[in-house]
């Protein structure tokens, strides 16, 4: 069973969270989450043991104090699977931008459409 533990205190450690956890069975892992480029607590981490044991820890420690802090205890919910961004700049599809005519030439009229050669239709344009 995972189980999902938060309000963790930041000073808390792992080995401390898994002695706790302990009291109730065999504890496979117990991981405290941290950021990435800090290293430091997230304040939030996840416990795994048997299901019976886990359903007994979670029963028992929910809303128990560790290091000054009320534990809030509960089975952890399956993650989500979304969809990996990408960071390679790709920008084929979804229209074009302002949604303009790109295909080359001029559309004639509208804004700045460049109509030099005097007033011959088109109209609107700024020149």
């Amino acid at each position: 069973m995972n189980i999902f533990v938060s309000n963790i205190n930041y000073a808390t450690k792992e080995y401390e969270l898994h002695d706790l956890f302990a009291e109730f069975g065999d504890v496979t892992s117990a991981k405290i989450i941290t950021d990435r480029e800090t290293g430091r607590s997230r304040g939030f981490g996840f416990v795994e043991m048997g299901d019976e044991e886990g359903q007994q820890a979670i029963e028992a420690l929910h809303e128990k104090e560790l290091n000054g802090k009320i534990l809030n205890v509960s089975e952890a919910k399956p993650r989500e699977e979304k969809p990996r961004r990408s960071f390679d700049n790709n920008r084929s599809g979804g229209g074009s931008f302002g949604g303009g005519n790109r295909s080359g030439g001029n559309s004639g009229g509208g804004y700045g459409s460049n109509n030099r050669g005097g007033n011959t239709g088109g109209g609107g344009g700024r020149w």
